[in-house]
């Protein structure tokens, strides 16, 4: 049995915990977060291999994971639909996995208020120097896995160059109680994967489990990401400033958001969107925003150091493949460890496997992305083409879950 130490505590630490954990070893969660992270993030495409990845993890959940879809739809401006196809799928969320996969680990190896402050390589072992309440603490294992997000602390040690890069656009994220929308919206819209697509940007949406993990028809939610342009500079930094002030430039707090960006966007919804998602901004009691970046590593593993998902690597969400991709990550090192044992020999051939898969990924991302802002920086009217370009990356999303389907 080795002792494993997973820094980060979200989806992907817990997937990779499980796994190792259920192959009988000593593994310990140190999460930096103290308290309840129920109710974080919002909706999450599925995949096969997210359900295949929980069921390594001991886990048959398919028919809990979340609510089903039967197809997916493209409304124009008007609210009438374009396009409408078959392509049932299972839609989740943060909140439902992170139950599913918090409840199913020892919760006495699960550590909250645990910051990273240095990781060193000694004798054959890692050493984890860390602060408690404000104590200074070391940890000790046979290897040690990051997945501590796209600011990890350990990535930012061993590979400083890596950093994120904005994309050059924002995504207007939230969810809406199924309760408080029209019949119209309920029946030409809740029920699909819907999209619409106002030039230079996106806006897509999907039911989800409402409060509690509800998945009882009128007590769902719809979740919805619309994606706009923002040029790096005064429009980003606007977006990323509170109503007193106050710059966030890693990142705005939903709760934070100033009440006039909300009104603005609610203003744009009804003027670009169709009635549908109009109706759903208009109803969403908060609506935040976040700020798309791209994390591409070069590498991956450093001794007996990985990083996983999106400490290693973060694709813009066009593919919805971040939850995905961490749960393929830990069913690598999971593999790599059963074979050659927690050491840097298994990490090499984890890194082997995942380093391509992340690049490719990254590297798809973009160009599913590439259509919200042109090279200049500037939004302008897209042709019959490009119109067509977006409805394929419409049925694309959620399509990607191997290395050899990034193309």
């Amino acid at each position: 049995m080795a002792r494993i130490l997973v820094i980060g505590g979200s989806l992907g630490g817990l997937f990779v915990a499980n796994m190792l954990h259920r192959d009988g070893h000593d593994v310990q969660v140190l999460e930096k977060v103290k308290g309840s992270m129920n109710g974080r993030g919002a909706g999450i495409v599925s995949h096969d291999v997210l359900v295949q990845s929980l069921e390594r993890a001991g886990l048959d959940v398919q028919a809990t994971l979340g609510v089903e879809v039967p197809g997916r739809v493209l409304l124009d401006q008007s609210g009438k639909s374009l396009i409408a196809f078959d392509m049932p799928q299972v839609l989740t969320s943060w909140s439902r996995l992170y139950q599913i996969l918090r409840s199913a680990f020892p919760a006495d190896c699960y550590h909250q208020g645990v910051t990273v402050t240095r990781v060193e390589e000694r004798d054959n072992s890692v050493h984890v120097l860390c602060t408690t309440d404000g104590n200074e603490t070391t940890w000790q294992a046979d290897v040690l896995i990051a997945s501590d997000g796209i600011r990890s602390n350990v990535r930012q040690q061993f590979f400083p160059k890596v950093q994120p890069q904005y994309a050059g656009y924002i995504a207007w994220r939230g969810v809406c109680d199924e309760s408080l929308l029209s019949n119209l919206t309920r029946t030409t819209l809740f029920d699909y994967f819907g999209f619409c697509v106002p030039p230079d940007e996106q806006i897509i949406g999907y039911p989800v489990a409402g409060s509690d993990n509800d998945t009882t028809p009128g007590h769902r939610a719809y979740n919805f990401v619309w994606y706009r342009p923002a040029a790096q500079g005064e429009e980003l930094q606007a977006l990323l400033t509170d109503a007193d002030g106050v710059h966030y430039p890693l990142g705005i707090p939903p709760h934070k958001v100033d009440w006039r960006q909300l009104a603005k966007v609610r203003e744009d919804a009804r003027r670009l969107l169709s009635p549908q998602f109009a109706e759903i901004l208009e109803k969403t009691p908060q609506p935040f925003l976040q700020p798309i970046f791209d994390v591409a590593s070069d590498a991956v593993v450093v001794g007996r150091v990985a990083l996983m998902g999106d400490a290693s690597f973060v694709a813009r969400p066009h593919i919805g493949m971040g939850v995905a991709k961490a749960s393929q990550d830990a069913v690598a090192l999971a593999d790599a460890i059963r074979t050659h044992g927690a050491n840097s020999t298994a990490l090499a051939a984890y890194a082997k496997v995942r380093l391509p898969a992340g690049q490719s990924a990254v590297q798809r991302a973009r160009w599913l992305g590439s259509y919200i802002k042109s090279p200049d920086g500037q939004t302008k009217p897209m042709n019959v083409r490009q119109h067509q370009s977006i409805y394929e990356t419409a049925i694309d999303l959620g399509r990607y879950g191997h290395q050899s389907e990034f193309k």
